[in-house]
């Protein structure tokens, strides 16, 4: 195992992936898929993690049989709840499986397919993985892969081409000639202004990791160091991609910076309506953006070699 998934093993991190659908699910032919496309092109869903003593007690991966009626599960929910509000019902399901530990004698993957329609969706698929077989953008391919086009069912998928970056962000600023005067000293200092934010943050990641907390807020864990065992509930909201990058342009960032604004400013506003504060000084809040560090190219591989594991960073 390698040793990022052997930190998310030490953090029994795992992922809820909630995939709406336009068709009813049909039970035979997904089991028929998963025998033969998903078990036999990727080992991680018919292993589990044991201790390897003579490894020094680090955990590995063992091949076992895999049992399908323990992957694959259609849940009983309560007919009522599913007719008063079928999208809130979904809500309530995802969060109570935020709750429930898996099952580490057998691969920790699951299947939770909700065969009744929602506002959006005519069936929905829950796919509850452990976060040391894979990351998002794993995950993500893993999808892809599994995909088939219904114009023509016997051509593999392939993945999308790489985005061109042509925005003024990703441009880099040519040096002005030295008889530039202040053009060349503006130059000059945004580049030691990069380094001293830089040199910050390297500081404050450090000084985080040893001694430096944030305030008691409603979002961190409780005193004492363990997580509060409360229920998560996971809500969507649809956005347009389109004014996602619209607001990118206008200002001149990221769609990673548009998102992680949008969800600052959400977490902002839940927070004064619960918690009912306005000293806003207090307040110290981190966000932990997660960022793939496969290189694009890895991307256009054909969709037959899924790369699996997690390569990611943070900033």
């Amino acid at each position: 195992m390698s040793p990022i998934g052997r930190v998310m093993e030490d953090m029994g991190a795992h992922i809820l992936s909630v995939l709406g659908l336009g068709i009813p699910v049909n039970l035979p032919v997904f089991r028929a898929g998963i025998e033969t496309e998903l078990l036999p092109r990727y080992p991680c869903f018919c292993s589990i993690q044991v201790m390897d003593d003579s490894r020094g007690g680090k955990p590995r991966w063992v091949r076992t049989k895999v049992d399908l009626d323990d992957h694959i599960i259609v849940p009983r929910i309560d007919p009522a709840a599913v007719e008063c509000d079928p999208d809130k019902a979904v809500e309530d399901y995802v969060a109570s499986l935020s709750m429930l530990p898996m099952d580490r004698r057998r691969p920790l993957w699951e299947f939770h397919l909700l065969d009744f329609p929602t506002s959006e969706a005519t069936s929905t698929m829950v796919l509850r993985l452990h976060h040391s077989i894979g990351d998002g953008m794993s995950l993500m391919t893993l999808y892809v892969a599994s995909s088939r086009s219904t114009a023509d069912p016997a051509r593999l998928p392939t993945m999308p081409p790489p985005p061109r970056r042509t925005g003024e962000i990703y441009q880099l600023q040519p040096r002005p000639p030295l008889s530039s005067g202040k053009a060349l000293l503006a130059w000059v200092l945004s580049y030691l202004v990069l380094a001293w934010h830089t040199l910050v943050d390297c500081v404050l990641l450090a000084a985080t990791i040893l001694f430096l907390s944030d305030p008691r807020t409603m979002f961190v864990r409780s005193d004492g160091g363990l997580q509060a065992q409360h229920r998560k509930r996971f809500i969507h909201r649809n956005l347009s991609l389109d004014d996602v990058k619209l607001i990118k342009t206008a200002v001149k960032c990221t769609i990673n910076d548009v998102l992680v604004g949008l969800t600052s400013a959400a977490l902002s506003r839940y927070y004064f309506r619960m918690s009912g504060d306005i000293d806003t000084k207090r307040i110290c809040l981190r966000s932990f953006l997660l960022v793939n560090t496969r290189p694009v190219s890895c991307r256009q591989i054909h969709v037959t070699k899924v790369e699996k594991g997690n390569l990611l960073s943070s900033y």
